[in-house]
C-alpha cells in the first residue's frame, strides 16, 4: 500500500479486478490438467486428478491462510508508517513457508499411497491418484511460496502484476500439457510436471519483483516471532479454510457419491466442482481483493471506508452470483459435452440435472465469504473462523449426511444449497450484533 488511495471505489476496482482474475487462473490449472487428462487418456483419469484435488487444495489453503494474515498484519503496519516492521514481518513469513512446505514433502514421499486412498481412490483410480500426487510432492515448496507470494504482492501495491504473473504460469501450463499429455502421451504424470513446472517459473518472476527497487517489501533481517506467527494465523485461518472447503467439499462427496451413485456419477461431480470452484474462488478474489485496503482503512480508524469497502464486495457477489446460475442453468450441456465423449449421453443428461441443482448454492455461498473475509480484514478473526468453518465442515457434513439417509443418492446435490443457506443466515446474525455493538459504544 503506497498510500491513501484518491477514490476508494476506483481503488476497490484496481484490486478487485487482477484478484478475482488471479483466482480464475488458479481455477483453470486443475480444470486444464483434466481436461487434457479426459482428452489424452480417459475420464477415469480425469476423475484422479479430481480425486487427488484436495491435496492441491490443501497446499493452497496453508498458503493462503499465512499469506493473508501476514497480508493484514503488514497491510496495518504500513496504513500505521511502520515499514520496517512489514519488512520483517514478510520475511519471517517466507522463512517459515519453506521450512514447513520442505516437511509437507517429505511427509509426502513416506505416505503417499495412504494418502491416495484417504482422498477416496478406487481400485480403478490408485494407479492414477498416486502418480498424480507423487509427481507433484517435491514441488510443494514452489506451490506454497508462489501462492503467498500472489497474495503479498497485492499487499505490496501491485495488483496488476500480480495477475499478470499468474496468468503466464497458466499458459506455461496449458502449453505444458499439451506437449507432455498430448505431443508425448505421458498421462497423468505428464499432467502434474506441467503444473509444477508452470509454479516453478511463477515463483521466479515474484521473487524477481521482491528483489528488485520497484518493491516496497523487502526481504530483510529478523528476529522469529511465534507471536507474530500466531496472530498472521489467526487472521488468515478463516481465508485458509474457505480455500479449503473446497478441498473438503470434494473429499466428503467423492465418498458419499462412491458410496450412493456410483464411479459414473463421479465423472458428473469432477465436472460441476470446476464450475463450483470457479465461482467459489471468484468470491475468494473478491475477499482478497478488499483485503488490503479495509485493513489499510482499519489501521487508519476510518469505519466509513471499511463499510463502503464491504457494501462493494456484496454487491460484486451479487452481480457473479446471477450471472454463474444462468450460464450453469442454460450452457450446463455444451460444458457437459466439453469433457464427456458423445457415446455417454445419459451421462451428459444427468450431470446437466446435477448441475441445475448444484448452483442454486452460489447465491448464498457469495455473500458468506465476503462478510468471512471482511470480519478477517478488521481482525475479528473468531467470528470469520466460526462461519468458515460452518462452511467447510459443521453444517455442509451435517446436512450431507441428513440428506443422503432421507434422500439417497439425490439428496447430495441439494446439500450445498442447503448448507450455504444456512451458513448465510449465521453470518448476518454476527454482523448485525456487531454493528449493534458498535452503534452502542
Amino acid at each position: 500500500m503506497r498510500g491513501e488511495p484518491k477514490s476508494l471505489r476506483s481503488e476497490y476496482i484496481r484490486y478487485i479486478i487482477p484478484s478475482i482474475l488471479a483466482q480464475w487462473v488458479y481455477t483453470l490449472y486443475t480444470a486444464v490438467d483434466g481436461l487434457f487428462v479426459a482428452k489424452g487418456v480417459s475420464v477415469t483419469a480425469m476423475t484422479a486428478i479430481n480425486i487427488a484435488s484436495p491435496f492441491v487444495t490443501a497446499m493452497f489453503a496453508l498458503s493462503l491462510m499465512f499469506a493473508v494474515g501476514t497480508s493484514t498484519v503488514v497491510s496495518i503496519s504500513l496504513g500505521e508508517g511502520r515499514k520496517e516492521k512489514a519488512n520483517e514481518i514478510f520475511s519471517q513469513n517466507f522463512a517459515f513457508l519453506i521450512v514447513l512446505s520442505l516437511l509437507i514433502s517429505g511427509l509426502l514421499f513416506w505416505k503417499l499411497e495412504e494418502l491416495a486412498l484417504f482422498l477416496g481412490a478406487t481400485k480403478a483410480t490408485l494407479p492414477y491418484v498416486t502418480k498424480y500426487i507423487g509427481t507433484i510432492a517435491p514441488f510443494a515448496v514452489v506451490f506454497i511460496v508462489s501462492y503467498s507470494f500472489e497474495i503479498l504482492l497485492k499487499a505490496d501495491g501491485h495488483p496488476k502484476k500480480a495477475t499478470k504473473i499468474v496468468m503466464v504460469g497458466v499458459i506455461l501450463n496449458c502449453i505444458m500439457d499439451y506437449l507432455l499429455v498430448i505431443v508425448f502421451p505421458l498421462g497423468v504424470f505428464g499432467a502434474a510436471i506441467a503444473t509444477a513446472l508452470s509454479q516453478v517459473g511463477v515463483t521466479a518472476l515474484y521473487l524477481r519483483h521482491f528483489l528488485s527497487k520497484e518493491a516496497v517489501l523487502h526481504f530483510t533481517r529478523f528476529h522469529f516471532s511465534g507471536r507474530t506467527i500466531v496472530r498472521a494465523m489467526k487472521n488468515g485461518l478463516s481465508s485458509g479454510i474457505t480455500e479449503l472447503s473446497a478441498g473438503l467439499t470434494v473429499y466428503f462427496f467423492n465418498h458419499a457419491i462412491a458410496a450412493y451413485l456410483g464411479d459414473e456419477a463421479l465423472v458428473s461431480y469432477t465436472i460441476i466442482n470446476y464450475v463450483n470452484a470457479l465461482y467459489i474462488y471468484s468470491m475468494t478474489g473478491i475477499a482478497q481483493g478488499s483485503q488490503p485496503l479495509i485493513s489499510f482503512y482499519h489501521g487508519k480508524k476510518e469505519k466509513s471506508a471499511t463499510a463502503k469497502l464491504l457494501r462493494y464486495g456484496l454487491i460484486t457477489a451479487a452481480g457473479f452470483a446471477a450471472v454463474t446460475v444462468v450460464l450453469s442453468v442454460f450452457g450446463g450441456g455444451l460444458l457437459a459435452k466439453l469433457f464427456i465423449p458423445a457415446d455417454l449421453t445419459h451421462l451428459r443428461n444427468y450431470t446437466v440435472h446435477a448441475l441445475r441443482i448444484f448452483c442454486i448454492s452460489f447465491v448464498p455461498a457469495g455473500f458468506t465469504v465476503v462478510l468471512a473475509g471482511y470480519f478477517a480484514s478488521i481482525e475479528h478473526a473468531g467470528k470469520a473462523v466460526s462461519i468458515t468453518i460452518g462452511r467447510a465442515i459443521a453444517v455442509m457434513l451435517l446436512v450431507l449426511v441428513l440428506m443422503t439417509r432421507v434422500f439417497g443418492g439425490e439428496g447430495i446435490w441439494w446439500t450445498t444449497p442447503i448448507s450455504e443457506s444456512i451458513c448465510l443466515v449465521y453470518a448476518v446474525i454476527l454482523f448485525i450484533k456487531g454493528k449493534a455493538r458498535d452503534a452502542a459504544d
